[in-house]
């Protein structure tokens, strides 16, 4: 767990099914699919794939005009690519975009990520199926992302990173925010410790007001004449 990392090197469909990337089995039926897939990139897409970005969640309406539209303030456009039904014509949701230059697609992915374009906020990120070994598509159980409904999430990519396991702990001579322990235990300690100073003030409170109701019942009971004095 030394080279532990949020995003996945290489995809492991196993892995991508954990939500920390450390299931030993595979949780559900997808995932078995997922690795028994012989799935190859498919060798008749052109393009350069370190320049091309994959988007998702588009609106079924938007169209090629659009998208161009959109994402060519960020870069010259090398090509664009809406995916549609070849039955239908109907999109299916998601594009590919190839530019030109290196720093158009950074800028793209940095900056297009959850824009809102025609009510749809997208998701851009770089294109996987040629760019990270044993890539296996949602269509054979794998991908990255889902929705919880589906109940089919997939985790070590950019939308639904791995979550760091606990097992992983803080490392000798590690302190607050140095890539160790959660931030949030390291509140979750200091919010217990002010609980614990809190009680323990309010008992310090009620032991000195019963000392001062003890004092001033003795002092009443002398007046009174109490057989005990």
């Amino acid at each position: 767990m030394v080279d532990w990392s949020p995003i996945a090197k290489v995809y492991d469909p196993l892995k991508a099914g954990s939500i920390d990337g450390t299931d030993v089995e595979p949780h559900d039926l997808a995932v078995w699919r997922a690795m028994g897939a012989r799935y190859k990139p498919n060798k008749g897409v052109r393009g350069d794939p370190l320049l091309t970005l994959f988007v998702a969640r588009l609106n079924p309406q938007t169209t090629e005009d659009k998208l161009y539209q959109v994402f060519s303030k960020y870069g010259d456009i090398q090509q664009l690519r809406l995916v549609r039904d070849i039955v239908t014509g109907f999109s299916k949701g998601y594009a590919f975009i190839e530019y030109k230059e290196e720093r158009s697609v950074v800028r793209a992915r940095r900056d297009a990520n959850k824009l809102v374009v025609e009510q749809h906020e997208v998701f851009v990120d770089f294109e996987q199926e040629r760019t990270l070994k044993g890539w296996v598509p949602r269509r054979f159980g794998g991908g990255q992302g889902g929705k919880k409904e589906s109940g089919q999430l997939r985790f070590g990519g950019r939308d639904r990173p791995f979550r760091k396991p606990i097992n992983l702990g803080m490392g000798p001579g590690q302190k607050r925010g140095g890539g160790g322990r959660d931030w949030r235990d390291w509140d979750d300690r200091d919010r217990h410790r002010g609980s614990d100073w809190a009680s323990r003030g309010r008992k310090d409170d009620r032991d000195r007001r019963r000392q001062r109701e003890d004092r001033r019942y003795d002092e009443g009971a002398r007046t009174d004449g109490d057989p005990k004095y």
